[in-house]
């Protein structure tokens, strides 16, 4: 009788810590979003968090009885566990203050409307609107005309895509059943190819963080030799030292002593474009009107619709943002008067720059400054592109360990990391290895513009007009108004066209580049 108890009183237990672990683990595999970081932060940083079960394949599953005999009893109520494949034990639950804790947002309220229309904010206005006014520059009136567009376009797909979150159920009612940008690409291509579509997602996904971190390396380089002319040093050089700066990049293990500068980068951002615009409007009496062209250069202007649309680039973050607000209903809002504000702002910034130097606009419009301000305002974006480095370069390490060398058994590679959790030798080389060539590239191909055209033209169109689109079309056709399936063919179809004319015409421009590098 007495042993009977203590197996009764055991089992009690062990279901009871059962089901807390996975109320534990449940709330982990729905990481949050933290408010407030800078727009590379946002835009880039937590790309991995937000689509992390999903890479890994990590699903909540049953555990099955040891052994797997027949006749086994079945698993104890809560006996659930977030794990990869429904195999092996489950990972540990964070504590809190812990690493993982902090990158997942883990134990942190949900956010307002406004805090996520911040998010946006910086997402969609970070430091690449320096590139708008040389779009201006090859498009004219249509430039400013898709700076609208583009703004609007985004808005739209940004809100369908959401909408491919939601099911419904049984009862009628709309449910979420998905959570991240993978998981909507992963349904759409579910059941022949189940995790196709989530890996094109990811590609696109490490493809921008890289070629956003070469082009923080470009920016540097060009910033700091425009900045101080008269000195020995060249484009290239410069390159190599900001890339030494950032070396220590390779030792990151969390984004805790990073984020601290997110705020104070934003703020110094939105100083630089006011004192910008500033100087523009000073000289607004020899305004260059007869400049803006209502025609285009057949040539470049391809190049200046991909920086365009890689200044709008959100999509990636949007459904985990969704995920965490107080109030889900108010996201359609937010994204109208966040979009309507990035318009109003990119077009006057674009215009009001472009009038003020008319032709010699150049690829990043604060070269154009003179010498006295140029070399104050050069320094602080040069500080700043710096501290942004980190937030998608640790964000590409994560994708590309976890899916290359920490896919349990679908790993590709060894785990990099030692049983106690620290780095082998051998995947620090490999941080290093992306680290140097970020700056290989830059140095190669150190053209601002064309790189930021080629990454828009690619994985921001994709990821902001195509895919959004198809998903809808694919998930819910069956319940679209005639007129949505009209937008949908119509910027599917639009943006296929502008994505490839930018990409041709920006890799056109940078094997030119590229050639002309390698001779010098």
């Amino acid at each position: 009788m007495a042993t009977l108890l203590r197996s009764k009183l055991s089992n009690v237990a062990t279901s009871v810590s059962n089901k807390s672990q996975a109320k534990m683990s449940g709330m982990f595999a729905r990481m949050g979003f933290q408010a407030a970081t800078d727009e590379e932060a946002v835009g880039f940083a937590h790309c991995d968090d937000l689509d992390m079960e999903h890479r890994q394949g990590l699903q909540m599953d049953i555990l099955k009885p040891e052994g797997g005999e027949e006749g086994a009893e079945p698993p104890l109520e809560g006996d659930i566990h977030y794990q990869r494949d429904g195999t092996g034990p489950p990972p540990p639950v964070p504590k809190e203050g812990d690493a993982c804790s902090e990158l997942s947002g883990q134990g942190k309220p949900k956010i307002t409307a406004w805090e996520a229309g911040w998010n946006v904010t910086n997402a969609i206005q970070g430091m690449f609107v320096l590139g708008l006014p040389y779009a201006i520059l090859h498009g004219g009136y249509l430039g400013l005309f898709l700076i609208i567009f583009a703004a609007v376009v985004c808005c739209y797909t940004g809100k369908i895509l959401i909408a491919c979150l939601y099911e419904e159920n049984e009862d009628g009612e709309i449910v979420r059943v998905r959570d991240s940008y993978v998981d909507i690409a992963n349904a759409c291509c579910a059941p022949r190819f189940p995790t196709l579509g989530g890996r094109i997602v990811n590609v696109a996904q490490i493809i921008e963080l890289v070629m956003t971190c070469i082009l923080y390396v470009v920016v540097s380089g060009n910033l700091m030799y425009n900045s101080f002319p008269n000195l020995p040093v060249s484009q290239k050089s410069w390159s190599i030292i900001a890339t030494a700066v950032l070396l220590p990049c390779a030792f990151l293990k969390n984004l805790k002593a990073v984020s601290k500068f997110s705020l104070l980068c934003t703020l110094a951002h939105f100083v630089i474009n006011i004192l910008v615009i500033a100087y523009c409007l000073s000289r607004a009496r020899d305004w260059a009107w007869d400049k803006v062209k209502f025609y285009i250069d057949v040539k470049k202007f391809p190049i200046s619709i991909g920086i365009i649309v890689f200044s709008y680039t959100s999509q990636i973050f949007l459904p985990s943002l969704e995920g965490n607000m107080q109030n889900p209903k108010e996201f359609h809002c937010m994204m109208n008067w966040t979009h309507i504000a990035a318009c109003i702002l990119k077009g006057l910034f674009a215009l009001v720059a472009y009038l003020t130097w008319a032709d010699e606009t150049k690829e990043v419009i604060t070269d154009n400054l003179p010498s006295t301000i140029r070399a104050v305002v050069n320094i602080f974006l040069v500080a700043k592109a710096l501290l942004s480095y980190p937030l998608p370069f640790f964000a590409a390490v994560e994708v590309l360990e976890r899916s290359l060398f920490q896919d349990g058994n679908r790993a590709f590679f060894p785990n990099c990391y030692g049983g106690d959790g620290r780095l082998k030798s051998w995947g620090l080389t490999l941080r290093c290895a992306l680290v140097v060539f970020t700056l290989l590239m830059a140095i190669y191909v150190p053209h601002f513009a064309l790189l930021m055209g080629l990454t828009g033209s690619l994985t921001g169109a994709g990821l902001c007009f195509l895919l959004p689109s198809l998903f809808h079309l694919k998930l819910l056709w069956r319940k679209l108004l005639w007129h949505h399936v009209f937008f949908d063919v119509a910027i599917f179809v639009i943006g296929g066209i502008c994505s490839v004319s930018g990409f041709i015409h920006s890799l056109e421009g940078l094997i030119e580049a590229f050639r002309t590098n390698a001779e010098d």
